[in-house]
This record gives structure tokens, sequence and C-alpha cells, in this order.
């Protein structure tokens, strides 16, 4: 029997095969119902991210949607993350959807969509406080870290 995490992420993965990607968002890769990557691209003219597409990694758990999954964007060859206040150098994002505002009811590429609306109102790229600190110390997986969400004017 497929466990809750499957059926859901199964669902989730059919209905973006049947219905698309809103526009900017598109599935990389879900070659397992563990791991599935996405690009991001900020649509309009008028944004810091013009012309720019960045890939997001998210890995889930067994306890999908339950709880939300592992988020970082991509630092490789061929993508590297924002500069943006609210993501650190090496992919990890600090967003309250991916902590004390997750719901079940959000999804992969609500996910997705999130995060290319918080770049899209970014206004100045900048790297976030205690960047360096931070990457240094960080454990590999973001969700150990104890995030303060303090700032949502970026």
């Amino acid at each position: 029997m497929a466990s809750l995490s499957s059926r859901r992420l199964m669902k989730e993965l059919s209905d973006i095969k049947t219905k698309g990607t809103p526009a900017g968002i598109a599935l990389l890769t879900a070659d397992s119902m563990q791991e599935w990557f996405f690009t991001i691209r900020v649509l309009g003219d008028e944004t810091v991210y013009k012309d720019e597409v960045f890939a997001l990694r998210m890995i889930f758990g067994d306890r999908y949607p339950i709880e939300y999954p592992q988020v970082t964007f991509v630092a490789n060859k061929e993508y590297q993350p924002p500069v943006h206040p609210h993501i650190y150098s090496n992919g990890h994002v600090c967003a309250s959807i991916l902590g004390p505002e997750w719901s079940p009811v959000l999804n992969a590429v609500s996910i997705c969509l999130t995060m290319q609306s918080m770049l899209a109102s970014c206004k100045k790229k900048e790297l976030p406080q205690g960047n360096d600190r931070y990457v240094a110390t960080a454990p590999s997986n973001p969700k150990h870290t104890r995030w303060e969400y303090h700032d949502d004017t970026v």
C-alpha cells in the first residue's frame, strides 16, 4: 500500500502532467517520490531577476504533506541560488511557509509560486545578513535551522 506521501505526490505529479504549471515554473525532474526539481523564472520586465532562471530542489519526507518538504535553491555548474535577502548562498530559504505557516493544502507548485512571488517583489539583490556565518555553520538540511521570521518586506 502506498504511503500518504506517495499518494499525494502521485496526484500532484498527475496534475502537473495534465494541467501543466503556471507561467515561469517548470518541472525539471520527478524521478522519484522523494526528490523533485523545478525551474523558476520571474516574470515581468520590472524584476531585478530579469532573464534569470533558478532551480529549486524539494525533498519529500514520509510525513508530507503533513510536514513541509526540504526546499533549497540549487547551486551547481548550471544554476546558482538567487542573491536575495531571504536566500542564503548555499540555497537555504528563510520563508515562513517552510516552517510555522506550512499547511497541508500547500503543494510543490504552490511552493514554487511562493518562491517566484518572493523573488518578483524583491527590489535589491543582496545576501541575507550573516550569510557567511550561516553558510559556514548551517546543517545540510535547512529544516534543522531555527529561523526568525521578522522581515516580510522583500
